[in-house]
């Protein structure tokens, strides 16, 4: 009998957005696209960049109506992951019909926003249900901010994953105060941290080389057990940026292959649900799906 090879090791975006014009869009948002993100171009970029799986996070400007995210997931079940947002107080069916969808967190993007009472009803409730799914909470919001949140995330007994490096202070970058407080949360094996966004940290001229310095300070605290990389696609806010050099700048980030095995592969295929696949688990390209280099 011939031998099964070993299955392959799962390379994993674990952040991306998808959607489409005609969308609702929410009231208050900070931004407001003019394009369209559809998860076919987004698995064509999979597909050329060697990864098999992605993490789609709902972007801010659709709310909590999570419906395209979720027909998104449905579509491709396989490959891909969803973090959603949702209402304080969000009803267990709710949630549960997201988990059944392939949604595995939740995300406070609390940038330009309050801070919510997080250890007060209806939060704590909702807080508690996502615990009990085994969801995480991914934060998104200044450094000098996350001490507003951490410690009642925590008690809720929730898994934490902090967006794009923390967020640190353009003007003090790792020498943000909150940038510290993150480190000191390593301690806690309850947080990990995306290597993922830089460019919305630092100027673009310095992001890949300030990203870079960063990373060193969070693999020596976190190690690469709880850190993972995300593209950011469709880079938001800055569309100047490309797929293809911000996948090469985790290379330069950390450059021990092993770590970085772990890092693109075993700590978000763990923490996300995601199996190694014995073979490719991505749908075939359409035909005339564009791909970016």
């Amino acid at each position: 009998m011939p031998a099964v090879p070993a299955a392959a090791a799962p390379a994993v975006d674990a952040h991306a957005h998808v959607f489409v014009r005609g969308l609702g869009l929410s009231e208050g948002r900070r931004y407001t696209p003019d394009y369209e993100a559809r998860p076919e171009d987004y698995l064509a970029l999979l597909r050329t960049h060697g990864l098999s799986h992605g993490v789609l996070v709902q972007p801010s400007f659709l709310g909590t109506d999570n419906a395209y995210l979720l027909r998104a997931l449905r579509a491709c079940p396989s490959a891909l992951r969803g973090v959603a947002v949702v209402a304080p107080g969000a009803a267990q069916d709710t949630l549960t019909e997201m988990a059944e969808a392939g949604v595995v967190g939740i995300r406070l993007n609390l940038m330009g926003q309050p801070t919510p009472a997080l250890q007060d009803q209806p939060w704590r409730g909702t807080l508690e249900r996502v615990a009990a799914l085994g969801w995480h909470v991914e934060v998104h919001l200044p450094a000098a901010r996350l001490p507003e949140v951490m410690p009642a995330l925590l008690a809720a007994g929730c898994p934490i994953v902090v967006d794009h490096f923390g967020r640190p202070d353009p003007a003090s970058g790792i020498a943000d105060p909150g940038f510290a407080y993150l480190l000191r949360q390593a301690d806690s094996g309850r947080v990990w941290v995306k290597l993922s966004g830089a460019y919305r940290n630092w100027p673009a001229g310095e992001a890949a080389d300030a990203g870079r310095a960063a990373a060193r300070q969070l693999m020596r605290a976190y190690t690469a057990a709880r850190l993972m990389w995300g593209s950011d696609w469709p880079h938001t806010e800055h569309r100047h940026i490309a797929y293809a050099p911000v996948r090469r700048w985790l290379d330069a980030w950390v450059e021990d292959p092993d770590e970085r095995a772990a890092v693109l592969g075993d700590t978000p295929a763990r923490l996300f649900g995601l199996a190694r696949p014995a073979s490719p688990v991505l749908p075939p390209a359409r035909p005339g799906t564009p791909s970016e280099t």
